[in-house]
């Protein structure tokens, strides 16, 4: 069984990132935490939470397809943090559930890099499961 702890992030695909930005921020009372310009990303925290915004002109962008409209989507994937994370475990619940062949990657979430796992729920929306943070190394979990 998977225990969802809570929402780990919310990634928006987005055309104007300054007023993005701008709003969660100003509005919102957000901050920038991390940004990977090369991939036209910028990561701010909520609360114990991250919002990310890609922009759609950007390499992560650009995968997702149209921008946000009529033919495009604005919400790229949602990744909910997994609490205990059993690595075999979670694989052979989520085969036994019909998705055989996933693949565990190693991705910056609102507690920092970690293990994750991304997957489509039935209706084709992107979920990602991300595992607790790495510890420094020689440090006990």
């Amino acid at each position: 069984m998977i225990a969802l702890a809570a929402i780990d992030h919310v990634v928006f695909r987005v055309r104007d990132v300054a007023a993005m930005i701008a709003f969660y921020e100003n509005v919102l009372g957000a901050r920038v935490e991390r940004r990977v310009d090369s991939l036209g990303l910028v990561q701010l925290r909520a609360g114990t939470a991250l919002v990310d915004l890609v922009d759609c002109a950007g390499e992560l962008g650009r995968q997702g397809g149209d921008p946000p409209g009529e033919d495009g989507r604005n919400v790229d994937h949602v990744c909910f943090q997994v609490r205990p994370w059993d690595e075999p475990a979670i694989l052979a619940h989520l085969a036994d559930h019909g998705y055989p062949d996933l693949a565990v990657g190693r991705r910056y979430g609102a507690d920092g890099f970690g293990p994750s796992i991304y997957l489509n729920d039935p209706e084709g929306n992107m979920l990602e499961l991300k595992g607790p943070p790495e510890l420094p190394e020689g440090t006990p979990r």
